[in-house]
């Protein structure tokens, strides 16, 4: 059973979170707050496993208060839960170490699933952000740090699949690029995904922007 933390400034929100997370098995202790200061005192004072994080925030934003909360317990799992979604804020919030970003209109069922899943390694980014972080990345070329990568005996050949997938190309244009036919190249894209332990394509360039990127 795991103990979670919900960060959130509405209180009628956030008590929908915490009706949603009281009837689930997996939960033990649930915690909550309206600020980033109490999230990062709460996290230094009780066992916690996971976060549900806003991003507005007073006294702290979600970003700071996740960067803090990291650095004190790096192995707590952080789900970004807003209605801010601009490029900066996504890309920002991965780099603070966030596994999940969710907008507010989902429902709190759902959240509690996906808190399991991250909980349990997984990423989870909703359809509109997983765009956001490729059209990103799409305009960072060589993104990758490649002594980062050599953890996961990644070939060059992969490395190569790797950036033209965070630049959001098709596997038949990758073919071409590489002047590859598209098998091999769905090959490359199966093995990169079970080296990197993710499920798509997509979980690909996010846990590349995420593990390797530079700044």
């Amino acid at each position: 059973m795991y103990n979670i933390l919900i960060v959130e400034d509405h209180a009628l929100i956030r008590f929908g979170l915490k009706t949603a997370f009281e009837t689930k098995e997996f939960i033990n202790e649930i915690y909550e707050t309206s600020n980033g200061e109490d999230a990062v005192n709460i996290v230094k004072n009780k066992n916690i496993d996971a976060v549900i994080m806003d991003l507005g925030l007073p006294l702290m934003n979600g970003i700071e208060a996740t960067k803090i909360i990291k650095a004190i317990k790096n192995d707590i799992k952080i789900i970004i839960l807003t209605s801010h979604s601009s490029e900066e804020e996504v890309i920002n919030s991965i780099k603070a170490g966030a596994r999940a970003y969710c907008s507010k209109d989902i429902n709190p069922e759902i959240i509690a699933n996906i808190v399991l899943s991250v909980i349990n390694g997984d990423l989870w980014f909703d359809a509109k952000i997983a765009d956001i972080v490729i059209n990103a990345l799409s305009n960072n070329r060589k993104i990758l740090n490649n002594e980062n990568m050599d953890n996961y005996n990644l070939t060059d050949r992969e490395k190569d699949v790797i950036e033209y997938l965070c630049e959001g190309f098709t596997n038949s244009e990758i073919s071409k690029l590489l002047d590859v036919s598209v098998n091999t190249v769905k090959v490359h894209v199966s093995s990169i995904i079970q080296k990197l332990g993710v499920e798509d394509r997509t979980q690909v360039v996010v846990k590349s922007f995420k593990q390797f990127a530079k700044g």
